[in-house]
């Protein structure tokens, strides 16, 4: 029964590629569905995007292991839902609307007058390379998931998620994207909402299961994770800080850029910090009832990534678990193809077509898009086979290098008149390199003694962004003669 609902699942996704596959006939239609979307496909479809494996494989599994202490992620990443619809998304709609820029690089570069194509260039990359390891994370969610309930290997599983994903992307564009998106916000909330009203109601209620938890796991209901003193701001800072990273997410970025209506952005606000609470929440109940429902379960035990779908086909009928375990293949599909989008966007439309062949037809140029988006999933394939990392911490990596790069130097176009090109560039620079360090760098000791290691208590986006936030006002104050 299990088997039914994902078949039906996928066989619906393949249909929306085919079906849409006629409506790309431009880069305009195929990388921002001609600007045409309406408020709740485009709120959704960010929501869906945004929110990956992570949020129902990676935040549970944190739950089960470390307790409430994450209970700071999911505040700092509604609060930063909440900040990029309300602060940025309709300056950013008129922005790139004004400047006819199809992507993040091209609006960069044409915002500042930058003949040099600097900016264009290193955004590009940046999108490129952390967006390889964020696809892939939602492939190795994936093979979690198939691993379960198919008798295939992980290698096998990442190539029946990722083939589907490239497929329908590759084959319907940004109209695609946007609409099994929305679909699958749908089927992810729903998981997320059903799921812990089941483990509740197994545990008797919620006085029953708070009780439980507090019997079997005390300390997971310490939202300082037994920590003290500095060691405990630092934790909250940490978790908090995962909402910075929604100012800079590209393909996130880029729903906005395609709505019809920018007035009808207040509306999506609504709509998405709703979703967002339910989601996280019901991510976040998930992790902490499992701690006692699943408190035994070897497999659940061996990996607490797991958690979620374990706890799907335990609790419910099959039919009903294969819809919910549905839900999570609709949170990495729906992240791993915006993903792929943007980077296929970076690829053909900011490197190609702008730089080396700018008479290029708008035919070749939709035709080499679905060629660079077959090369992308086909490298992230090859990347997740051979890494050993938690869908968590690479979403973590990927998460804090884009947040960090994109997130202040784009907060600061769009409000602050003083910025200039050398200081975007220098912000972009440093973002990504202090990313970069914190993450390769075994162990980063603290000038407080009683800290023995400063990189296991402070996620590497609060560092990288707050350097970066700061170079580029510097470096902005610095160059603002030269580049008025």
């Amino acid at each position: 029964m299990i088997y039914t609902g994902l078949v039906i699942y996928l066989l619906f996704l393949i249909g929306i590629a085919i079906w849409s596959f006629r409506f790309n006939k431009t880069m305009g239609d195929f990388l921002l569905a001609g600007r045409k979307l309406g408020t709740w496909v485009v709120t959704l479809s960010e929501r869906a995007s945004g929110e990956s494996a992570w949020l129902l494989l990676g935040l549970p599994g944190a739950l089960f292991a470390k307790g409430l202490v994450s209970l700071w992620v999911a505040i700092g990443c509604t609060s930063g839902i909440l900040f990029s619809w309300l602060v940025m998304a309709r300056r950013l709609r008129l922005a790139t609307a004004k400047y006819n820029a199809l992507t993040l690089p091209d609006f960069l570069e044409r915002r500042f007058s930058d003949d040099s194509h600097s900016l264009r260039i290193f955004s590009s990359l940046i999108i490129t390379f952390f967006f390889t390891f964020y696809v892939c994370a939602q492939l190795s969610g994936a093979s979690i998931l198939f691993s379960l309930f198919l008798p295939v290997t992980k290698i096998q599983a990442m190539m029946i998620g990722g083939g589907i994903i490239v497929f329908y992307t590759l084959m319907g564009g940004f109209f695609a994207v946007a609409w099994t998106d929305f679909v699958q916000a749908i089927l992810m909330v729903g998981t997320l909402v059903i799921l812990p009203l089941a483990a509740m109601y197994e545990l008797g209620g919620w006085d029953n299961a708070i009780g439980a938890i507090s019997e079997m796991k005390p300390g997971h209901l310490d939202i300082l994770g037994g920590k003290t003193g500095i060691t405990a701001g630092l934790a909250v800072i940490s978790g908090l800080a995962w909402g910075l990273g929604y100012m800079g997410m590209p393909h996130l970025l880029t729903r906005f850029m395609a709505i019809k209506n920018p007035d009808d952005l207040r509306k999506g606000a609504a709509i998405g910090i709703s979703w967002a609470v339910l989601a996280f929440w019901g991510a976040m109940f998930i992790g902490l009832f499992g701690a006692v429902l699943l408190a035994n379960d070897a497999i659940v035990i061996a990996d607490s990534e797991k958690i979620m779908p374990q706890m799907a086909i335990t609790l419910l009928p099959g039919w009903l678990a294969g819809i919910l375990i549905a839900g999570a293949l609709a949170a990495m599909m729906s992240t791993a193809d915006s993903q792929l989008l943007v980077t296929t966007s970076a690829l053909t439309e900011d490197i190609y077509h702008c730089l080396l062949n700018k008479e290029a037809e708008q035919k070749q140029l939709v035709f080499i898009s679905r060629i660079m988006t077959l090369a992308v999933g086909v490298v992230a394939f090859i990347i997740a086979v051979y890494s050993e990392q938690l869908v968590f911490e690479m979403v973590g990596f990927a998460w804090s290098g884009l947040g960090a790069s994109f997130g202040p130097t784009l907060l600061l176009t769009l409000w602050w008149k003083k910025t200039t090109r050398a200081g975007v560039l220098s912000g972009m620079i440093v973002g990504t390199f202090v990313t970069v360090v914190w993450r390769l760098t075994p162990e980063l000791k603290a000038i407080w003694p009683f800290i023995p290691d400063l990189k296991a208590v402070m996620f590497e986006i609060v560092p990288a962004f707050i350097l970066a936030l700061l170079t580029c006002v510097l470096v902005s104050l610095l160059t603002q003669k030269n580049e008025s």
